[in-house]
């Protein structure tokens, strides 16, 4: 333990060298760090869907340097320190998890999600359940989200069954209006009916969306590129290829990634 608090100690020193003598360092505000910080988590995002431990541990230092560069600059107006973070964290911590520091009991973790809702809705006097959720999340990270916290006051299916069958009644409506050629506005509402659905349906079944889209965008990247390479072998441009013929390549890539 006496080794990582000085490891931090010593991150918190080069912090303050780095703000007091590193021009591009020094000229950093919290607006221009917000993008770099967006992208190093989707950095972490992408190595941990990879499954590289050493690049994770490799991204989270970078996160690592965001949150002590941060704190570092509220500090110089006075605004906040790292320790009024760490110790906010530890209180919030505590007050959430009163299963373990305090005499409450539950069954499962679907309850000690529940519990701390109610507690953050009470901490912070917040009016609606759902005010919680940043406007600038992702569409599917968001409409997950949404549905986590209506569930976790009591606003939810009961079973996978019933969310199921309202997702072949939104695909059905789709349909529907597709075929009527109705306006876009329309056919955009119950599409993302549909979606919303969906990312329901996932949640019931304890698979993440957002997760199983990304694994799906890979393994058609693959796929893709496998036929673009067997093209090249044939001298060929995928333009002067015909479908029947893509297809045969698609399938090829399809079979090696078979067990």
């Amino acid at each position: 333990m006496k080794e990582k608090i000085a490891a931090f100690g010593r991150l918190l020193e080069i912090m303050d060298e780095l703000r007091a003598k590193c021009p591009w360092d020094k000229k950093q505000t919290l607006e221009s760090l917000r993008y770099l910080t967006i992208e190093e988590t989707y950095e972490l995002s992408e190595s941990i869907i990879e499954k590289d431990l050493e690049s994770i541990k490799k991204e989270l230092g970078d996160l690592m340097l965001h949150l002590v560069f941060y704190s570092r600059i509220a500090s110089e107006s006075g605004a906040f320190d790292i320790l009024d973070v760490l110790n906010n964290i530890i209180e919030k911590l505590i007050n959430r998890h009163p299963h373990i520091f305090g005499d409450v009991v539950v069954k499962d973790a679907k309850e000690v999600h529940d519990n701390w809702e109610k507690i953050k809705l009470k901490e912070k006097g917040i009016k609606s359940v759902l005010s919680g959720v940043p406007q600038s999340l992702p569409a599917m990270v968001k409409a997950y989200r949404i549905q986590e916290k209506a569930s976790g006051v009591g606003f939810d299916w009961e079973k996978p069954e019933q969310v199921w069958e309202k997702v072949q009644e939104e695909l059905q409506e789709l349909r529907e209006n597709v075929q009527k050629n109705t306006n876009h506005a329309k056919k955009e509402d119950e599409l993302g009916d549909l979606l919303f659905a969906l990312i329901n349906y996932a949640r019931f079944i304890e698979v993440n969306p957002e997760d199983a889209l990304e694994r799906t965008n890979r393994k058609f990247i693959r796929r893709f590129q496998f036929l673009e390479e067997n093209a090249k072998k044939l001298g060929k441009s995928l333009h002067e290829m015909s479908l029947a013929e893509m297809d045969v390549y698609w399938n090829k890539a399809k079979d090696m990634e078979q067990p």
